[in-house]
């Protein structure tokens, strides 16, 4: 469609969306929770229900069209497939997800991961004499990692080598998002990555949900199992990263939340809840109209991008009382669309509260004292996926 779309909210800027977006989305739901934002190229939906009708309408609302952004860097798969192709895509790693193959097959595993990571973040704060850690990089990031690496089998491979790719996919997705073309780093990182996935693939003693997938009766082809596996590599680092990052940053700035956690183990799913709802790390998902499609009165013309707000949703006080403020005792936690909903409702939702709740239960179990150092923490900011930069503590024993 050319010329003006209306409504049109040519006042929002990409850096209101990127650095503090929750008073510029309460805006819009207000106003115009379907709108077109200049800034962006897309339409954007901010409230809660018509966000998961979008979610749900994959006839009216696609991921499938070359615009979209991850396909742009890894080529087709469950996350840029609608219909058959995408319940073909998607299928042989359904099983594997599920929460009884992940708590069984992954908790002695993370926890292991996670007791590792804790020595050397006790080892970095009392041997630099201030206590003081970043947790993001001590913690979050790491534990990603590894828990996804052994998941795909690539765990191997550096784990330096792994992140590098990953950033670069990373960057050349917000890239892609801002308008620009897609980096040659990008493309590069993710034909490296391939490469591996095809080797952790192809390893005869291989028992990982990438060889489950690769010999399942749904078959698919190695380009597809490595787009399909680097997906769940990227969604698994990033997010969970984001996922964890983000519940820290709420559990040292909310007043006595990190002792009442401690003193309350029962209370840290509660808080896991309300920190997914309140920042989700990955704040938006797009998609394409294929028709005109009438969405809370406003009609999309067919072949425009459509950017649904998670964060947005997730704060509409339609559903969610007081939605600005971190309420672990909310009675519908739950409701949520941080893993957002319909056909691509995602995969890996048990394995990051698993990862998260193991990490912070043993932080908390293991230090007495877990202070947030303000001066050297940010809060989470990002257009596409959002968290913190920095979350620093000081931590002692006693």
């Amino acid at each position: 469609m050319t010329g003006e779309r209306i409504p049109s909210a040519d006042w929002v800027t990409l850096d209101d969306l990127e650095r503090d977006p929750h008073p510029t989305l309460a805006r819009l739901r207000a106003a115009h929770p379907v709108a077109w934002v200049p800034a962006l190229g897309m339409w954007m939906i901010t409230s809660r229900t018509l966000a998961l009708a979008a979610m749900q309408d994959f006839e009216g609302l696609t991921v499938d069209d070359p615009r979209f952004s991850t396909g742009q860097v890894v080529g087709p798969s469950m996350l840029s497939l609608d219909g058959p192709e995408h319940t073909r895509h998607r299928s042989p790693f359904v099983g594997p997800f599920r929460f009884s193959k992940i708590d069984a097959g992954f908790t002695d595993a993370v926890s292991g991961f996670v007791a590792d990571l804790l020595d050397r973040t006790e080892h970095t704060a009392t041997s630099n004499g201030t206590g003081m850690v970043e947790l993001r990089t001590a913690l979050a990031a790491p534990l990603a990692t590894r828990t996804m690496m052994l998941a795909l089998g690539l765990d191997t491979a550096a784990e330096a080598t792994i992140l590098a790719w990953y950033a670069s996919i990373v960057q050349a997705v917000t890239e892609i998002t801002k308008g620009n073309p897609l980096p040659a780093s990008g493309r590069a990182a993710y034909t490296s990555l391939a490469a591996a996935i095809h080797t952790a693939g192809t390893r005869p003693e291989a028992r990982t949900l990438l060889a489950e997938a690769m010999g399942d009766a749904i078959t698919l082809n190695d380009t597809e199992v490595a787009a399909n596996a680097a997906v769940l590599l990227f969604g698994g680092i990033e997010t969970t990263e984001g996922m964890i990052a983000n519940l820290l940053h709420h559990l040292l700035t909310e007043p006595g939340m990190l002792t009442a956690v401690r003193a309350e183990p029962d209370l840290l799913d509660p808080c896991i809840e309300e920190s997914l709802r309140l920042e989700p790390a990955a704040a938006v998902v797009d998609r394409y109209a294929t028709r005109d499609v009438s969405i809370g009165g406003v009609v999309i013309p067919a072949g425009d991008p459509v950017t649904i707000s998670l964060a947005g949703a997730n704060r509409d006080p339609v559903t969610f009382a007081d939605p600005d403020r971190f309420h672990p005792g909310r009675d519908n936690l739950r409701q949520h669309l941080t893993f957002a909903a319909g056909p691509h409702v995602c995969l890996g939702a048990h394995l990051a509260r698993l990862e998260t709740r193991l990490l912070v239960r043993g932080l908390v179990q293991r230090f007495a004292v877990v202070d947030h150092v303000a001066e050297a923490s940010d809060p989470p900011r990002g257009l596409v996926f959002r968290k913190p930069n920095q979350v620093t503590a000081r931590l002692s024993r006693t």
